[in-house]
């Protein structure tokens, strides 16, 4: 059954060992290296690394992405947009295919409109502000920074952290892979988790040069660990 599932998602059939401990970091020994999410992730290239200026990089959503938010908003928008000629041609508004257009546009232009606002979030890694976060508030606006759930001064990020996962959705399993920021007290931030590992390894170098921060890459690696260290599933 494993052989299968992994020639059904393209993993390989062997792989290294990787010790924590080949690392030489206590830190890394005290690290999580299971998955940090479990439900989220894509199969394919779902953010680009994008540098705003020398002092702040962000991970923008591709187009495959943004098209999630972008067909159910231009489904609602045509919609409307029929309704409304419809109404100026004069037909009535109380028959049941202009109730039918009207009941189509409103809740897709609401939920395009919301999945999109949601999935292009930026995720800025700023040298200027001293900040890593998610959203699209800065970080000086929120009014308690320790509250929020994806933040972290960059001082404090000890490395990045990649692995691998399989997530399944309905019938269908799909290979993921993460980057996480692990920090000074080896708590771990999820970044993203997208398909494309190559990809990812390679913003991974770019961000590590711009953080000065090592890259600690796990990805299709087996883990063995000392007793009553960490753990990691990527079966």
């Amino acid at each position: 059954m494993k052989n299968f599932l992994k020639k059904m998602v393209g993993a390989p059939d062997e792989r290294d060992t990787f010790y924590p401990s080949e690392l030489g970091d206590p830190v890394a020994m005290q690290t999580d290296w299971a998955p940090a999410t479990k439900k989220t992730g894509a199969d394919f290239k779902s953010h680009k690394l994008v540098e705003s200026n020398s002092e702040r990089l962000e991970f923008r959503a591709c187009t495959r992405l943004k098209l999630f938010g972008l067909f159910p908003l231009g489904v609602g928008v045509v919609a409307l947009i029929v309704f409304f000629c419809l109404a100026l041609f004069g037909m009535s508004l109380v028959n049941w295919y202009a109730l039918w257009l009207l009941g189509l546009g409103l809740p897709f232009t609401a939920l395009g409109a919301r999945v999109l606002y949601t999935i292009t979030a930026p995720i800025v890694f700023d040298r200027q502000c001293g900040f890593f976060w998610k959203g699209r508030k800065h970080p000086d606006l929120a009014f308690d920074k320790d509250a929020l759930k994806h933040f972290a001064e960059l001082e404090k990020i000890h490395a990045l952290q990649l692995i691998s996962k399989h997530y399944q959705i309905q019938e269908s399993i799909y290979l993921c892979y993460e980057l996480n920021l692990v920090l000074e007290d080896s708590k771990r931030i999820n970044v993203l988790n997208h398909g494309n590992q190559d990809k990812l390894r390679e913003d991974a170098d770019t961000l590590a040069a711009f953080l000065d921060k090592p890259v600690w890459d796990a990805i299709w690696r087996k883990l063995i660990v000392q007793p009553d260290k960490c753990s990691l599933d990527t079966k």
